[in-house]
């Protein structure tokens, strides 16, 4: 064994974050966190292991049946020692989901900048942890998660302002701690912010942006490092500490493709898996007939969907994209695996109070020729293809838009139901400036199989 001298040691982090529930590689990855803390327990050496966030993603038919537990359970196995929340658990699973997400993590769970409704301190979750090394060096560990205030608000939490926060801590754990880690969900560019802001915190791992810093990057005293996205990469930080003092920093990220898991180790969790899965089984409506998808055109199952929107929302009118379904519903049962399948996106619909002038802009701006064809990535959308757009209970004739049948009026107020990532600024840029309700913590699926039993039936 070799020995940690009297005033020098090394401290070992791995890290993940953005898996987004993609397991391909989480058997390798599982075996391989093992594997390096029993190798680093045998030598003498600290060793740590964090998620940053967004591991659950319930366009993951395992996460959806689970509701998340089942992903927990594959951290516990793991060994990870503290995590904190991305925005995929904190504002796309209901308020009682969450609560309960974690009630059998082997692992803390640190999280600064959210509190309960009433502002008060969560009861699973904590602002800070600490860590104690096997020769007596004290690592504080910190997190905060992105500011999603209106989405947050609406499912019954209180989010703050992450930065500030984040330095307060770190600037009260210094004087108690030998070295102060940062688990971030906030995005690249709040990382350097607030690495030029503190240099009480020495390292920040990184996600949110699924930025990938093979080797780190130093800003100021304060190393950061991030992994990329979905599971592709485990970071591995290494931290030189000599009388108390980090002095040196380096970080590597592991490609996981190569890490090779054991027959066992696939089976486990392979087994896990498919029984978390055996949920979405559940029968939720009959259709009398196949309802068929088309990207580029109306269907019967945008039909559908439109006419679930607008009786869920109670809106004037509804515009969303045929791209939303990645497949079609089959004639006779559908299941929750069956919506599932068609609309696994993490995406929730809303209400905007427009202007007649503006629903007209937005009418036109939906028709350009080239978005049918554009891909989209992130925003919570899960297939490829934007599609066309679809436009439920408005139409323009002879350059006049109609809502319902009738002239509509510049000056008037209308309700029009459309979907989250549209009023995030980059299909739509005046969207984000209207009065916004968002529909929470339902997520699209959710309204088709309401509507879906309200309509067609149940099975019972």
């Amino acid at each position: 064994m070799r020995m940690i001298t009297a005033n020098t040691e090394t401290i070992h982090i791995y890290h993940t974050n953005d898996i987004h529930s993609h397991f391909e590689n989480w058997p390798g990855i599982s075996e391989y966190l093992l594997n390096q803390r029993a190798h680093h327990k045998q030598i003498g050496e600290s060793c740590f292991v964090f998620d940053l966030g967004d591991y659950v993603d319930r366009s993951h038919p395992f996460t959806e049946a689970t509701e998340g537990k089942g992903n927990i359970g594959l951290l516990n196995r793991a060994g990870y020692d503290a995590v904190t929340i991305g925005n995929n658990e904190g504002i796309t699973l209901s308020h009682s989901a969450l609560a309960q997400l974690y009630e059998h993590a082997q692992f803390d769970v640190v999280v600064a900048n959210l509190l309960d409704e009433n502002g008060e301190q969560l009861d699973w979750a904590v602002p800070y942890t600490a860590f104690t090394t096997s020769s007596g060096l004290k690592v504080s560990v910190i997190a905060a998660t992105a500011e999603y205030e209106l989405f947050y608000k609406k499912l019954g939490w209180t989010i703050q302002e992450p930065r500030s926060i984040l330095r307060e801590l770190a600037s009260q754990l210094r004087n108690t701690s030998d070295c102060v880690i940062c688990l971030s969900h906030l995005g690249v560019h709040e990382d350097r912010l607030l690495a030029q802001e503190t240099s009480d915190i020495d390292v920040i791992l990184g996600a949110h942006t699924h930025h990938l810093f093979v080797h780190g990057e130093l800003v100021g005293e304060t190393l950061l490092a991030a992994t990329g996205k979905f599971g592709q990469y485990v970071g591995h930080v290494t931290l030189t500490v000599q009388n108390k003092q980090v002095i040196g920093k380096r970080a590597e990220v592991i490609l996981a493709d190569e890490l090779e898991a054991g027959e066992d180790e696939v089976y486990a969790i392979q087994k896990m898996i498919d029984e978390g899965t055996k949920a979405l089984d559940e029968e939720v409506f009959m259709t009398p007939t196949i309802l068929k998808q088309n990207l580029f055109g109306k269907s019967p199952l945008s039909e559908f969907f439109g006419q679930a929107l607008l009786a869920y929302t109670k809106a004037d009118c509804g515009l969303f994209n045929a791209g939303i379904f990645l497949g079609s519903l089959p004639e006779g049962i559908v299941t929750k695996r069956d919506l599932h399948r068609v609309l696994p996106h993490p995406i929730n619909a809303c209400i905007l109070t427009v202007k007649g002038q503006a629903l007209r802009d937005y009418y036109i701006e939906s028709c350009h020729p080239d978005w049918p064809r554009t891909e989209v990535r992130g925003l919570g959308f899960r297939g490829t293809l934007m599609g066309i757009m679809i436009h439920e209970n408005f139409t323009m004739k002879h350059d006049d838009l109609f809502v319902n049948g009738k002239l509509v009026d510049p000056l008037a107020d209308y309700k029009l139901a459309t979907l989250d990532m549209f009023t995030f600024g980059f299909f739509y840029p005046n969207m984000k400036f209207e009065k916004i309700d968002y529909i929470a913590p339902e997520m699209l699926r959710d309204i088709a199989a309401w509507y879906g039993k309200s309509y067609f039936g149940t099975t019972s």
